[in-house]
């Protein structure tokens, strides 16, 4: 047997065989390159993608067939500076270089801004409620912090749930700080300057909200009168309305005669006596 093997393996015939093969092998690799695999890919093929926005719909999609190339309409938003079913935007962009059959996605104008009802994300924790807010088109406005127990739980929000507005429309939030069950003592900040006051109140969790300026004869300006609310413990976070002391402007006799303007601290003659 291992004679027969031997006699085959060294016989020319299988050599001739084996030469054979592999020059085909190789002609075929040849060919799957240069032409097979070119011929199936458009390897030498490109086309220029043209510019189909600013025109309508129809206009874009037979102009894109006519370049031999394929439409799909990706998205339909609302834009006041084109018609309805214009084509606003477009990719692959325009002169950029494609095979041909490539589908080029449309984005096309609506004649009026699509509509959406508001979620409610009450008592949703602030990442949940933006996202659910961005998953309804919709948009946060602006966010205030107030005192609760729960931190970043949203407390309200500006437009009720079940709304009907347009997509893009800005949603206002409150939401929770977590402070809404520690206690502070008011610290206290009468006859303090104003700069005083608000870093004491800071110090302690406390804000400042609005400030009322009363004149005042006695007391320099900028220093704390009053505040409201007039509690000794409040919750942390809560924030107090503060009356400041401005400069008193009446005008005021001296005995000698004088008219002194107290903003001023300057004496004037009187003019008015004879």
């Amino acid at each position: 047997m291992m004679s027969k093997l031997k006699k085959i393996f060294t016989s020319k015939t299988f050599y001739i065989i084996g030469a054979s093969t592999i020059a085909l092998g190789a002609l075929l690799l040849i060919l799957a390159d240069t032409i097979i695999m070119p011929a199936y890919t458009n390897y030498d093929e490109g086309l220029t993608v043209p510019d189909v926005s600013q025109i309508s719909l129809d206009e874009a999609q037979e102009q894109l067939e006519t370049y031999g190339l394929r439409s799909e309409v990706a998205e339909r938003r609302s834009n006041t500076a084109y018609p309805a079913d214009y084509v606003i935007d477009q990719t692959p962009s325009p002169a950029e270089i494609v095979k041909p059959n490539r589908k080029i996605y449309l984005t096309v104008n609506t004649e009026s801004n699509p509509t959406v009802k508001v979620p409610d994300v009450v008592n949703l924790s602030y990442r949940n409620a933006r996202l659910q807010l961005q998953n309804y088109g919709l948009d946060i406005g602006t966010v205030s912090y107030e005192s609760s127990r729960f931190k970043n739980r949203v407390l309200r929000q500006s437009i009720d749930p079940e709304t009907v507005v347009p997509k893009g429309t800005l949603i206002d939030l409150a939401v929770s700080d977590g402070l809404g069950e520690k206690m502070v003592t008011i610290p206290n900040i009468r006859g303090l300057r104003l700069s005083e006051a608000q870093q004491k109140l800071q110090k302690v969790g406390l804000r400042v909200g609005e400030i009322r300026f009363k004149s005042s004869k006695e007391v320099d300006p900028n220093v704390i009168l009053d505040y409201q609310p007039k509690k000794k413990q409040v919750v942390i976070g809560k924030t107090l309305k503060l009356v400041v002391s401005e400069r008193h402007n009446l005008k005021e006799e001296s005995e000698s005669g004088a008219i002194i303007d107290t903003t001023q601290n300057i004496a004037v003659p009187d003019t008015t006596k004879n």
